[in-house]
């Protein structure tokens, strides 16, 4: 959850008359965050996760599962719990997210470096769960959804609700399913405001046998003129053999599992940032777990490039539709905006005939209906930005990369030449003046009138403000100003790629797995570096339907290798990467040159000594992974495409009935109370295992 101000919040024309001046202060609060925190040591290694749930109401009379709105009433009924101590006892501590049908939950402290600790989770996870459903109706449940497969589609709400509200402008989603704190309706309208046209978001259509070739969305209503960008999917928004989605809630009513590390010291955080950056595509693939969109099965089995659609901000100058020489800042700029659309859409409609293109955030050019002037950060070194500002990195960081940091940080970085230059005279590195100056990049969204001054020395609004909605898959946080009870809070790093599990089991493995890949990077100084255009590629491969199975990824086998050179100047040997799969990269190679992420893990655990029944509990997770690695057993992704189209009421026309919704999330439930496991499909994807929390 990104941050969560009280106040007045600005429209976009207000917005961006102040957008410089959040920027220069929130650069001047980084510098004292830093001047304060640059030689702090030997924080505690402290870690926590953060699980998403959905609200899902299920009517067995009607066999109607609905998603539902009470988030309001199930965190005010949690956060009386909370000041009667029934929350603390339990260590867990609930929070709003951006669908009014969501939740957060958390750790209330976090667990530490012992691995005892690790032991933990699963209860912890487990207690959560309970915990929710305590506070919700009978009929409401918390499910563990990456995404839900029929988001958008008719009556999918409890209470329902009609999808014309004014901050979206949906075709398919009502503004009532937006969290009601002001920063939500506020980040929606700006993103869609600054861009000039509604986000457009197109996931490709999986093809069954009576899947209409081309597919053209009948469930579109293309005619609606409720609102000017009404045309956009007319007009070449809505590509042919694909699922259609046109707002901020497809992206951000998503669900993930995130995890947040303390490091020992900054230069410990800025190694872990790097060193789990390529990690992150692997992961993203391996926890596959949203097949379907809008009522419809796609063609791939990854949440990202749905987010990074959903919140794409940038003008057709920053996406590279029109010439910057084209746009006079001061003029309107539909003209100009629609010639350049309508040769776009146009080149889009040949490359995706009778293809499946997969969805990209670079690639939704939309027709810009209003007549709202191009915003433009003119201190940027060039006007087009390749990604959303939800995608993944673009840089390493480590100061350790030195004389190979132009060999990995190979790609075009488009940095804030005023922020490098500020942050270079604070004595900021290179690697790490780079980073801020490329998050700086952006517009901050949603300004509250209220907070517009504010103290630089013992505030960091401004700062958070843009760093918050940076969402890449790693996020390096400064801690925060050094007063009140976050005085002891060090380096962070958050690692943000994973899709959440339908179980606790599953979520506790995957966030027990990655605390000991960092414990066994820092133990035994591993080198994961490849280049940023091979972790780019790794991404959209991420994405392909079992993919776990069915593609390579770049991946480093030589991760003994040094980090860096003594001589500064001389640029170190690029490293060996190569080609690998999933099951390779996480079980080891056949032929024994790579030993693979388990067992590094396993001879770890060996050599450290710790007691037999912490490494039996211990492998137990790291078995599911690698399990899921070698292909034995099914992602979730592909559990729930099983499902869906073994289902006896499946056409086989890619859509998800109603009836087949339902079914799907009573599974879903059934399963996260430990039952069938063993059973018809399930066993592909759970077999052997059993939930070891009552």
């Amino acid at each position: 959850m990104g941050l969560l101000s009280l106040g007045t919040p600005l429209e976009w024309n207000e917005v961006s008359q102040y957008t410089d001046h959040v920027r220069e202060h929130g650069i001047e609060q980084l510098i004292h965050i830093h001047n304060a925190n640059k030689d702090k040591k030997n924080d505690s290694l402290l870690w926590g996760d953060e699980v998403e749930y959905m609200v899902v109401e299920l009517d067995p009379e009607s066999k109607e599962a609905k998603l539902s709105l009470r988030q309001a009433q199930i965190l005010d009924d949690l956060a009386q719990a909370e000041k009667k101590g029934d929350l603390t006892a339990h260590n867990v501590v609930f929070h709003p997210e951006y669908g009014r049908y969501m939740l957060e939950a958390t750790p209330a402290k976090p667990f530490t470096g012992d691995f005892k600790d690790l032991l933990l989770v699963e209860a912890n996870m487990a207690t959560r769960r309970t915990i929710a459903k305590e506070h919700m109706n009978s009929n409401e449940f918390p499910l563990t959804l990456t995404s839900y497969p029929r988001l958008g589609v008719g009556q999918f709400t409890s209470p329902a609700a009609e999808p014309n509200g004014k901050a979206s402008r949906s075709f398919f989603l009502p503004d009532e399913i937006i969290n009601p704190h002001v920063r939500f309706p506020t980040l929606t309208a700006n993103i869609r405001t600054r861009r000039g046209s509604k986000v457009a978001i197109n996931v490709p259509i999986y093809k069954d046998e009576k899947t209409p070739s081309p597919f053209v969305d009948d469930s579109i209503p293309w005619d609606r003129d409720l609102y000017p960008e009404d045309a956009n999917a007319r007009e070449g928004a809505a590509l042919p053999d694909h699922i259609y989605m046109d707002s901020m809630g497809f992206g951000m009513g998503c669900s993930c599992l995130q995890i947040t590390f303390q490091a020992t010291d900054i230069d410990e955080g800025r190694d872990l940032y790097d060193q789990l950056a390529p990690l992150a595509p692997i992961l993203l693939a391996l926890t596959a777990a949203a097949p379907a969109y809008r009522g419809y099965l796609s063609d791939q089995d990854a949440r990202w490039n749905v987010i990074a659609g959903s919140v794409d901000d940038r003008t057709p100058v920053e996406r590279g539709l029109v010439p910057a020489d084209d746009i006079n800042e001061e003029s309107e700029d539909s003209e100009v905006a629609q010639k350049a659309e309508n040769n776009e859409n146009s080149e889009k409609n040949e490359k995706t005939n009778g293809k499946a293109q997969f969805c990209s955030s670079q690639s939704n050019r939309t027709k810009t209906t209003s007549t709202t002037k191009y915003p433009s950060v003119k201190a940027n070194s060039d006007r087009v930005i390749p990604k959303s500002r939800y995608d993944s990195i673009d840089s390493y960081i480590s100061g350790h990369l030195k004389g190979s940091a132009s060999h990995f940080n190979d790609t075009k970085l488009v940095i804030n030449k005023k922020v490098k230059k500020r942050l270079t005279e604070a004595g900021f590195d290179e690697q790490l003046s780079n980073h801020f100056a490329h998050l700086f990049i952006r517009d901050p969204i949603v300004i509250f009138k209220e907070l517009l001054d504010i103290d630089d020395t013992k505030e960091s609004d401004h700062f958070e403000n843009i760093q918050s909605t940076n969402w890449q898959t790693m996020r390096f946080k400064p801690p925060p100003p050094s007063e009140g009870p976050n005085q002891n809070v060090g380096w962070r790093v958050e690692f943000r790629p994973m899709e959440v599990q339908i179980t606790d089991f599953e979520n506790a493995a995957f966030s027990v797995f990655i605390v000991l890949v960092t414990r066994v990077i820092l133990s035994y100084k591993l080198n994961f570096y490849i280049p940023i255009s091979k972790v780019d590629e790794n991404m959209k491969v991420a994405h392909y339907r079992d993919a776990v199975n069915k593609n390579k990824f770049w991946f480093r086998t030589d991760i003994e290798s040094p980090t860096s050179q003594p001589d500064t100047e001389t640029e170190p040997s690029p490293g060996i990467y190569e080609l690998l799969s999933i099951n390779e990269i996480i079980n080891g190679k056949a032929d024994k040159s790579f030993i693979g992420l388990v067992p590094l893990i396993r001879r770890y655990l060996n050599y450290i000594n710790i007691d037999l029944d912490t490494l039996c509990q211990l492998d137990r997770y790291l078995s599911l992974i690698s399990r899921r690695a070698s292909g034995e057993l099914w992602t979730a992704a592909t559990w729930m495409r099983h499902f869906i189209t073994s289902h006896p009421k499946y056409n086989k026309d890619s859509k998800i009935s109603s009836d087949i919704n339902y079914d799907l999330m009573q599974k879903v439930y059934d399963i996260t109370q430990g039952k069938g496991w063993d059973d018809g499909l399930t066993k592909h994807f759970l077999g052997g295992f059993s939930s070891s929390v009552p």
